[in-house]
């Protein structure tokens, strides 16, 4: 066998090997899942009325804000789950079984690229989790194929870029509990962007910040694929050079700091 065919083997035997310790420990990927499904009821249901009254200039309309919602909560979704793979490569630190990887004839890149094919495999899934919630409580699409397929390509590429910084957190973390606090601020960025309302209903001195933090033009562009409301030069510029630009960077940073030595 090839270099490369021994390498594509590793990788597959560590994909494996997190796929099936995601499915025999559920428990951390549903429990944060959860929290964008209470999200989306909780805005569609509480504050669709009073939210959509103040986007749509005093018209109450919550079907309205179903659809302007939904792609925010599916980025909330993708920043979730990438401070889970935070939490299990921090895990695999502190229990010692990535210094037993360290000493197996193995590709040692295969280690980390299991680690994120395999949660971007599980983000994807719990993207069609929210996304059937979204429909089955009013959201409706205005794609064509290639528009659901171009979507689906974003939110993957944001999952990609998300995750390899989350495999960073994972590995400067004392501990799982420091690497979920230490990921934080990859979940609070849904948070103050457009995610919820408008950038020009925020004030000035804010806007500019929610306006050009990675999340905005990433919800922006997939507003526009999956509503039909077209997605602007810029906005698409911007997403997908935030989503090669962090996933290039989150790869850089996750090489240099699995190949120093283990923590003692």
């Amino acid at each position: 066998m090839s270099t490369a065919s021994y390498a594509l083997r590793d990788n597959l035997t560590m994909l494996r090997r997190n796929l099936l310790h995601a499915r025999r420990y559920p428990s951390l990927t549903l429990n944060l899942l959860l929290t964008p499904v209470i999200l989306l009821l909780l805005f569609v249901y509480v504050f669709g009325n009073v939210m959509s009254a103040g986007i749509s200039g005093g018209h109450a309309d919550r079907s309205e804000y179903v659809a302007y919602l939904v792609p925010g909560i599916l980025f909330l979704t993708v920043a979730m789950t990438s401070l889970g793979t935070a939490v299990a490569v921090c895990t695999d630190m502190t229990e010692g079984i990535m210094a037993r990887f360290r000493t197996m004839a193995i590709s040692r890149a295969s280690v980390l690229i299991g680690h994120v094919v395999g949660s971007v495999i599980q983000t994807m899934m719990a993207l069609v989790v929210v996304l059937g919630i979204g429909f089955a409580i009013g959201f409706r699409a205005d794609a064509s194929p290639v528009e659901w397929i171009a979507a689906a390509g974003l939110l993957a590429l944001v999952s990609l870029a998300l995750t390899w910084l989350a495999v960073g957190i994972g590995l400067i973390s004392p501990n799982p509990e420091g690497a979920s606090n230490i990921g934080t601020p990859l979940v609070m960025l849904p948070f103050l962007s457009s995610a919820f309302v408008p950038v020009d209903a925020m004030p000035g001195w804010f806007r500019w910040f929610a306006e050009y933090q990675p999340f905005s033009p990433f919800i922006e562009t997939l507003r526009g694929l999956l509503l039909g409301s077209g997605i602007g030069t810029r906005n698409a510029l911007l997403a997908l050079g935030w989503g090669v630009g962090l996933s290039v960077l989150g790869y850089l940073w996750s090489r240099a700091r699995f190949s120093r030595e283990p923590r003692q």
